[in-house]
């Protein structure tokens, strides 16, 4: 005998007493997750032909200018970089041959930048990251007529960034660790002796 009704639907089957239903789950952007940086990616102090520190820039670009013997290295780290017909030395330390003139203006207003000058650091909770967990916070909100500028864009991780959302510091319960500026040659010298500190082949460069 059929069990199926004659409208051809099969009943539904009885649900225990106690099942409730499982709940739905809160949809929400997630930060990136953290990755390792690469060797590549690694900070190079850059010297000017007449070995007065200009920059620092990463382990590939660095590489790249030797490479088109724009420059040479002076110290090295212990890792190597391996293509199938050679390997070459991490440069820690490299030095243009030909003098190049820099000029005294501020940097290009860029994400880059603008971590580069808060040091990875959150200028609200004031906790060091990687830069693929940090993003960049308006202090005043855009919607409130906040513009892209080097003073009204600061690093901010993601929690401070959510606890904030589209509000003033004040008004989120949020101080700001230091007052955001442009980013000018004194900036790019203060940060190099930062870094130079933890790399001992940077200080005679550095502090002298």
């Amino acid at each position: 005998m059929s069990l199926i009704p004659k409208d051809g639907l099969r009943p539904r089957p009885k649900l225990p007493a106690d099942y409730s239903a499982p709940e739905k789950l809160p949809t929400s952007v997630k930060p990136p997750a953290s990755r390792r940086p690469s060797v590549l990616q690694e900070p190079v102090l850059v010297l000017n032909a007449t070995f007065e520190p200009i920059n620092v820039t990463a382990v590939r670009r660095a590489l790249i200018l030797m490479l088109k013997g724009v420059a040479q290295a002076e110290e090295h780290n212990h890792a190597e970089v391996h293509s199938a017909a050679a390997s070459m030395k991490i440069p820690s330390v490299i030095r243009l041959l030909a003098y190049r003139h820099i000029p005294q203006q501020t940097r290009a207003l860029s994400r880059k930048n603008i971590l580069l000058r808060d040091r990875n650091t959150c200028q609200f909770c004031g906790r060091v990251f990687p830069a693929g967990d940090l993003t960049l916070d308006h202090v005043m909100p855009r919607s409130r007529g906040g513009h892209s500028t080097w003073e009204n864009l600061v690093a901010c991780c993601y929690a401070c960034n959510n606890k904030k959302g589209d509000r003033t510091p004040e008004e989120a319960g949020l101080r700001l660790q230091r007052r955001p500026r442009p980013f000018t040659l004194h900036t790019s010298r203060q940060l190099m002796r930062l870094i130079g500190r933890q790399d001992e082949k940077w200080r005679k460069y550095l502090f002298y």
